[in-house]
């Protein structure tokens, strides 16, 4: 996947010199994943299909998240 002349298929996961035809599996990944690779493909999977339907991605979320600032003293 990218922009350079030996990637296999585009940014639109579109294949190079095949007309209509789309690949959205983990051979795609410009790098290899060193953990489980199901949740990375589902959102491969989830893009892809944004940019086959033509949809917007979504705006970036301004919500706070929790930090637990004692985990480090307590019992584990």
């Amino acid at each position: 996947m990218g922009t350079g002349g030996d990637a296999v298929v585009d940014a639109q996961t579109r294949v190079r010199g095949i007309e209509s035809l789309r690949v959205v599996d983990a051979s795609i990944m410009p790098s290899i994943t060193s953990g489980n690779l199901n949740a990375p493909v589902m959102m491969l999977a989830d893009k892809a299909s944004d940019l086959i339907l033509g949809r917007n991605c979504l705006p970036p979320s301004n919500a706070s998240w929790y930090v637990d600032t004692g985990h480090a003293h307590r019992q584990r």
